[in-house]
């Protein structure tokens, strides 16, 4: 497939720059059997049954943003790609002049760091060693809004930029469709009977990369580290005797549970992922998925037509534009049933 057929034209004005007033405030787009409903997030609770499963990613973004200048006084900035140890990280570097090995730069006006390496778009950066990388990232990192988001992050960002359910550190960007429940919806969903159980995937900034080649298959996935507990697990296996649903919310949750099913069968642990659903693959875990709205030509957007169906989420988003959807990360969502429509049996 060609990438310019996941082309579509957005107005800016579309382009969610804040948050709803409250969690929960967005409108949510319900595609299934081929139509496409408008409805409320507050709708979703009647849209899932008791003995469904409710997936969430529960990755913490850090502050991995730092300003700074090199030794010859030139100014940088590093965004934290992952960080490997107590003292070093894979990082992304802008600067006028790409740093070689061994340039020193001086970070937030506190922290020292040393350029080790290269590989390919990322640096491996060591920190100062008096601290650890977690402290001076929580001392004066600063959110790393994307970048499509024209304000620089304020608090109220610290607060919305972050899933009432964030509990392991590691991601650079938010699970969005996360960032539309709040502690009374799922507390409503658990009593309804939903399942709520939990993946970790560390969101990478190349979540934000659209796909330059000229053929999908051209492209090659950045790698992002997940986690499939043993409780999750054994919660789907429940929901399949109950005849429940799996419902990813999130591609990153549907990344992490496709990847740990990649062998035919669900498996606990930990491990990389740098899948790349596109039309045609056949899903092995998830019935159904919440979603934000994604970019042009992103891998995000084809993982999405994959699930629901080319032509199906071509319509949904003329749809969602017509009718004036807020987009991307701070906007409105979409529940997508699969097109197969079939229980999967793992």
């Amino acid at each position: 497939m060609r990438t310019d057929e996941f082309d579509f034209e957005l107005p800016d004005s579309l382009i969610a720059q804040h948050p709803p007033e409250m969690r929960g405030g967005s409108r949510l787009l319900h595609v299934h059997d081929g139509i496409h409903e408008d409805k409320y997030f507050a709708d979703f609770l009647a849209l899932v049954e008791p003995d469904d499963v409710l997936v969430l990613n529960d990755t913490r973004v850090i502050k991995a943003r730092l300003l700074g200048s090199k030794a010859s006084g030139g100014k940088v900035e590093v965004l934290v790609e992952r960080v490997l140890n107590d003292h070093e990280v894979w990082a992304q570097v802008r600067a006028s002049r790409s740093p070689a090995a061994g340039t020193h730069m001086l970070l937030a006006e506190n922290i020292d760091v040393v350029v080790v390496g290269r590989e390919g778009e990322f640096f491996h950066l060591r920190f100062d060693e008096s601290e650890t990388v977690w402290v001076w990232l929580e001392r004066y990192g600063r959110l790393p809004l994307p970048p499509y988001i024209t304000h620089g992050a304020d608090g109220d960002d610290a607060q919305r930029y972050q899933t009432v359910f964030a509990r392991a550190d590691g991601a650079v960007a938010a699970p969005t469709a996360g960032l539309h429940f709040d502690d009374v919806m799922l507390k409503a969903l658990r009593e309804k009977g939903v399942q709520l159980t939990y993946v970790t995937l560390h969101v990478g900034a190349g979540t934000f990369q659209p796909v330059r080649a000229e053929f999908v298959h051209e492209h090659h996935m950045h790698s992002e580290r997940y986690e499939i507990p043993e409780a999750t697990v054994a919660a789907i296996a429940y929901a399949r005797k109950g005849n429940g649903r799996v419902i990813a919310v999130g591609t990153t949750s549907l990344r992490a549970l496709e990847s740990a099913a990649a062998s035919g069968a669900l498996a606990s642990g930990r491990g990389e992922t740098s899948i790349f659903i596109t039309p045609g693959y056949r899903f092995k875990v998830v019935d159904a998925l919440l979603t934000n709205f994604h970019l042009p030509k992103s891998t995000l957007l084809m993982l999405v037509s994959a699930f629901g169906g080319v032509a199906e989420l071509r319509a949904a988003y003329r749809h969602a534009v017509e009718s004036k959807y807020r987009f991307f990360s701070y906007g409105d969502a979409m529940l997508i049933e699969n097109k197969a429509d079939a229980r999967r049996k793992i």
